[in-house]
């Protein structure tokens, strides 16, 4: 497995928050609570000045594919996580079942999927599409699935509230950028590498202060192997499902291969990019938020190995027609 210096720096953000919690908390010296929000609404902002309308517009005619990819991911998914949160209440605590539930909750990536897609020789107009799509409805659907789930067991933010903090955060920031995407989308393209870097920094910066946070408030109190050893499970058995269940959907379906790339990659992904920021919205200063990171963190990285080598089949499939 390659050196990946994202993991590398979501690893270090964890080991610093064991470390010194108090420092990075939000009731901390550093005060770190109003550069996370610059820093949500910043990275909405450049996922909307990058994407491009030419690309959606042409991968929008495969009805079938997105509609494969849009109810694995908002469906499919939501159903697995929700098996889990209503039937092992007896097993599991409430914060480890809350967080798998968002997981499944979330939208699919962008990059990743349109990368790996790429890399197979699928479809990519499409996959542009579809990744898309996902992100957009994600910032609707995925506080709407959230505040079902929360109003049976924890003390959740008003539907509403969320809605309106989700628009303000993420979703104008993106039609910001998108608007001003004919003016700045050629420097950005320019300087990728850095926005790449802002973006992912924004991340590991969510993250190492949901655990300062989590610490502090004494969720992890006693080590919490439990919590640990059942996130690191059940994540790595719904990359199994996802990739499974979409690989055996696209082909029962008669789809080209390019067509299940798409499906496969698509549908099965969830965003580490969408997720953080939105579990921060979400959950605010909940103590829990830092066990609900975990299994995000797994399936992501998870997620990449996996489609890296599915990637490499498919493209090595393709070259032999």
């Amino acid at each position: 497995m390659p050196f990946d210096p994202f993991l590398a720096a979501i690893l270090l953000a964890v080991a610093c928050a064991w470390w010194a919690p108090t420092v990075g908390a939000d009731s901390g010296p550093l005060g770190l609570s109003h550069w996370v929000s610059a820093g949500i609404a910043l990275v909405f902002f450049l996922h909307g000045a990058q994407l491009s309308r030419q690309a959606l517009h042409g991968g929008a005619r495969n009805w079938r594919l997105h509609l494969v990819v849009q109810l694995s991911t908002f469906l499919f998914f939501p159903l697995i996580g929700a098996a889990v949160f209503f039937g092992l209440e007896r097993w599991l605590p409430v914060e480890v079942r809350l967080a798998f539930f968002y997981l499944c909750a979330l939208p699919s990536t962008i990059s990743s999927s349109v990368a790996m897609t790429a890399l197979a020789r699928g479809n990519v107009p499409a996959a542009v599409f579809n990744a898309a799509l996902s992100g957009i409805l994600g910032m609707v659907i995925t506080p709407a699935l959230m505040a079902f789930v929360t109003a049976h067991a924890v003390a959740g933010r008003p539907l509403g509230d969320s809605i309106v903090e989700i628009f303000e955060r993420l979703l104008l920031p993106f039609i910001i950028g998108q608007l001003l995407r004919p003016l700045i989308g050629g420097l950005l393209l320019r300087h990728r590498t850095v926005v790449n870097v802002l973006d992912r920094a924004v991340i590991v910066l969510i993250v190492y202060t949901a655990f300062c946070n989590s610490i502090v408030q004494g969720v992890w109190a006693g080590g919490n192997g439990v919590a640990v050893a059942s996130s690191v499970v059940l994540a790595l058995a719904l990359v199994a499902a996802a990739f499974t269940f979409t690989t055996l959907t696209a082909r029962s379906l008669g789809f080209t291969r390019a067509d299940e790339v798409v499906a496969v990659f698509c549908g099965s992904k969830k965003s580490l990019a969408s997720g953080a920021p939105m579990a921060k919205i979400l959950m605010g200063n909940a103590p829990e938020l830092g066990v609900i990171m975990l299994p995000l963190i797994v399936y992501h990285q998870t997620q990449l190995l996996v489609a890296a080598v599915l990637a490499r089949r498919y493209a090595l499939a393709a070259s032999k027609d």
